[in-house]
């Protein structure tokens, strides 16, 4: 998002000014503020202001069904239930995240799955081993940034089936690093 903003002049009747002094349904957008506030005095009109809108932060589906609840409680209680789940025992990093997605409006993340290979396929009892996205020589190993799959990549590589076991990523699954 660009810190600069745009300036352009309207007139009442919802006309922008061009640069060649006339107002129609083209608009004369600078950054310069002064130059349009000299156009408004002499022509008529006013001065516009062109804000960018913010980027969405991209948050999980609780957490944005929390957000939601957090704005549109009716009472105290109905809001600090969802003010706890967002702000309570969270990282400084998270809350800025969280505070900007109040802010600025959210988007809700896709749900992640990681898949477990089959326990034959794996080396030890205690050590599992989860399917990697490249599929090649070492097609299955440990859970990692790399072994996580979106619905649609499941379908793709037809990992719904018995034989394996997908298990949901959560935020902070996402944020451990194996």
């Amino acid at each position: 998002m660009s810190k600069e903003k745009m300036y352009a002049v309207k007139n009442d009747e919802g006309q922008w000014a061009d640069s060649g002094h006339n107002f129609g349904s083209g608009a004369w957008a600078t950054t310069s503020k002064a130059e349009h506030e000299e156009y408004a005095k002499h022509y008529g009109g006013h001065v516009v202001t062109f804000v960018e809108e913010p980027e969405k932060e991209t948050v999980s589906e609780n957490v944005g069904k929390a957000i939601d609840s957090l704005i549109s409680a009716d009472t105290y209680a109905q809001a600090s239930e969802a003010f706890r789940y967002l702000f309570v025992s969270r990282k400084k990093e998270d809350l800025k995240r969280i505070m900007k997605a109040v802010r600025n409006g959210y988007t809700v993340k896709k749900k992640k799955y990681r898949v477990l290979a089959p326990k034959s396929w794996w080396q030890s009892e205690d050590k599992p081993k989860y399917m990697h996205r490249t599929f090649g020589i070492s097609a299955y190993r440990g859970a990692g940034e790399d072994s996580v799959f979106t619905q649609k990549q499941l379908d793709l590589y037809e990992l719904n089936g018995a034989l394996f076991t997908k298990e949901e990523v959560t935020d902070d699954d996402e944020q451990v690093k194996y």
